[in-house]
Parts: C-alpha cells; structure tokens; sequence
C-alpha cells in the first residue's frame, strides 16, 4: 500500500471536532482503492463510506446501453456515499476509482448514527453535500454548453485539486467515458493543450505542465464548483 495517509489527509475528517473525531476514529479503516474498481454499483447496498486520502473516486450515471458519463468527482475534499445518511440508501449512480490511493472506509451505520445525534457532523456533512450537488449541477450544465476542449480543463483542474501532485494517471478513453464523448474528441482537445504547453501527455500520464494558463482556458464552471467548496468547507485544523 506505500506510505499510509493520516485521516487528517482527508478534509472532512480533519475538519470535524475533535470529541467527534475521536468517537470515530477506532472505526476507521485504512483501505487501498485500485484504479478502476468499483467502490459501489448502481442501486446496490452501500455497507461503507469512504473518506478519500489520497485517491479519487468518480460517480457515474450508466445508461441501459452501458453507456456512462461523470456526475461528479470525489477525492479528499469529500465521502463517497451520501446517500446513506441522506435517507435513500441506495443510488442510481455507481462510483468507480478514478484515480488510486487509500481512504478511510467507516460502517454506514456508524455515521448515520452519529448524523441522527446533529450538531457539527451533521452541518458538515450537510455543507459538504450542497457543495457536492452544485458540481453535479454545473457538469451537466458543462456538458451540454461547452467544448470537449473546456470540459477536459475542468475535468483535469477539479482532479488536479484533489491530488497530492500535478499527475494524473489516466487514458484517454477512460477520460471519454467519463465526460460521455467519443475518444477522438478527448485525443483532439488534448492535442490542443500539449500543443499550447498547458500539459504533458504520454502512456496514460497527464501532467499539467502550466497550470496558471490552464485556468485561464477553463470555462467557469471550474471557478463556480471550487468557489462553493471554498464557501462551504472551512480550512482545515491542525490535528
């Protein structure tokens, strides 16, 4: 597994009091997340949540024809599984690791035990989960209004931020998958980028060579997510 991540790696988790935090912390599980594995499918019970460290996880609609796009990235900023203690339990979307490292995987009944008590737990979470859906919101607003060229920068910055270096292992037709675009239209708009210097691509690995000037290409749909987050998530305390 490497180096393990401390949970104060993972926002939500250093943002939480520490009389919470310490309730918690003997139920946290260090877990590996490999590339490409499912963390949960589509309507399927969600025994866990899991609090990225250093890994990101995508959440995907999966049409009936298997055809899929990206709703939504998740990385140490966040939990994947809301829907456990939002009432639903289960969720049409599936939520597959974008880009691997560890998390720290909690039984779902633990939380939502502690989410019924209120108080600090509950506001964050419920903080978390607006900003969340504002970046499904502003996606398929992006989806539908911008080039595949603006979606790439977004998809890439939003990656960027919820990783420990300026690398992003990952092909370009999985990138197609997950904006739900044909894999020539993702391998054109890359081209474009390395071109004008804003990134390196090779063998799966994207590097984001000048980002100042990759953020000056974005739509600004990366600038309303990352202002919500901002906005919504306090900075991290020292633990």
């Amino acid at each position: 597994m490497g180096v393990s991540a401390a949970p104060s790696s993972n926002k939500l988790l250093a943002t939480l009091p520490p009389a919470i935090y310490e309730r918690l912390k003997p139920n946290l599980k260090l877990v590996p997340l490999e590339l490409g594995a499912s963390v949960y499918e589509a309507g399927g019970k969600q025994p866990y949540v899991y609090f990225p460290a250093n890994a990101i996880v995508s959440l995907l609609y999966v049409m009936q024809d298997g055809a899929s796009a990206e709703i939504a990235v998740v990385g140490n900023e966040g939990l994947v599984g809301i829907s456990l203690f939002m009432g639903g339990e289960t969720t049409p979307s599936r939520a597959v690791v974008q880009s691997a490292g560890q998390a720290y995987r909690l039984r779902s009944k633990l939380l939502q035990q502690e989410f019924a008590i209120g108080g600090a737990l509950q506001h964050l979470l419920l903080r978390y989960t607006q900003a969340l859906i504002t970046q499904m919101a502003q996606t398929a607003v992006c989806n539908r209004h911008h080039s595949i060229e603006q979606q790439l920068c977004r998809w890439l910055l939003l990656s960027a931020d919820r990783l420990p270096t300026n690398e992003i292992n990952m092909t370009q037709e999985l990138i197609a998958n997950m904006l739900g675009v044909r894999r020539e239209g993702v391998t054109e708009a890359a081209g474009k980028l390395q071109n004008a210097g804003l990134i390196h691509y090779s063998r799966g690995r994207i590097t984001i060579m000048d980002r100042p000037k990759l953020e000056t290409y974005v739509c600004e749909c990366y600038t309303v997510v990352k202002k919500e987050f901002d906005r919504l998530l306090p900075d991290e305390p020292a633990r």
